[in-house]
């Protein structure tokens, strides 16, 4: 099958390599130079046979609506695209709308496996039509993990499903993150614990606990003991936010969530001005001690 694959960084440029391995020929177009294979969108679909499926690689929001509005015009009736980026859900029926009004179909598709997704496979998770999924599945078979289909690839609804999916699917991984890092910090802080890294490693095999994020942080405190050559500085990269968000739309509980969300925020500050507040206060109603700047 052919494939045009728009945006080759981390993620794009891996999963080319690793649809190529799996035989199918990807024409990709990046405005670099020295990693395109085209030298424009023009010149992207030129090179693409009809009926073409060309699959968006760029950052969320305007790049990509920017990207969706360019392929509309230079795609044909019958042509299919699908965003593979971090969208949101909302943008997808618009974009699909805009699409529709030139006869070409519209999937929206989660991605999730970083940069070990070439290695390992991709999981996903599709919204749109099972007609567009049809026609795009050698290119979802040759992305997902090794073995049944279920196990890595899911057809989550209609359009919007997909990236939805995959929002939630990031939230989670915001609480899974964060209750690892506490759990880190506890071991840091017990002088009974000698060997911080050997204990985490411990719980990689038979425990309740283990997964491949365990196994990641483990492989981070091998390379960086301590985590000395690191600051706690995280950013957000919208997915956390828009899950609260939702949550608070449906009127779902989600604390866990919430908190490494909010423990992200406050990563970024200094000095943070709220508990500045808090010292302050205790220190008029209760005269507690302040710590003054130096």
């Amino acid at each position: 099958m052919q494939l045009g694959l728009i945006g080759l960084g981390k993620m794009g440029n891996n999963m080319r390599d690793r649809i190529r391995a799996a035989g199918h020929e990807v024409i990709g177009y990046d405005p670099r130079p020295e990693v395109t294979d085209v030298p424009s969108l023009e010149a992207l679909a030129e090179r693409l046979e009809a009926p073409r499926v060309v699959w968006i690689m760029v950052p969320a929001g305007e790049p990509t609506r920017e990207t969706v509005h360019t392929l509309a015009g230079v795609l044909s009736p019958g042509d299919l695209v699908i965003d593979g980026g971090n969208s949101k859900y909302t943008d997808d029926r618009p974009n699909a709308d805009l699409l529709a009004k030139k006869g070409i179909g519209y999937l929206d598709c989660g991605v999730s496996g970083g940069i070990w997704g070439k290695e390992n496979g991709y999981g996903l998770m599709v919204g749109g039509s099972t007609e567009n999924v049809e026609k795009a599945l050698p290119i979802f078979d040759a992305l997902r993990p090794e073995g049944p289909r279920e196990d890595g690839f899911a057809h989550s609804g209609p359009v919007g499903a997909g990236h939805y999916a995959k929002m939630i699917h990031n939230g989670i991984e915001y609480g899974l993150m964060h209750a690892y890092a506490e759990g880190y910090e506890i071991l840091e802080a017990e002088p009974l614990i000698e060997n911080v890294t050997e204990t985490i490693r411990a719980w990689t095999k038979g425990t309740v606990v283990r997964s491949w994020l365990l196994d990641l942080l483990v492989k981070a405190l091998e390379e960086d003991p301590g985590l000395k050559d690191i600051t706690g500085y995280t950013e957000d990269s919208g997915e956390g936010r828009w899950t609260v968000e939702e949550a608070i739309s449906h009127s779902v509980p989600t604390p866990v969530i919430a908190a490494a969300l909010f423990a992200r925020f406050a990563s970024r500050q200094d000095d943070s001005p709220a508990m500045k507040a808090v010292s302050a206060l205790r220190n008029q109603f209760g005269g507690h001690a302040v710590k003054k700047v130096d």
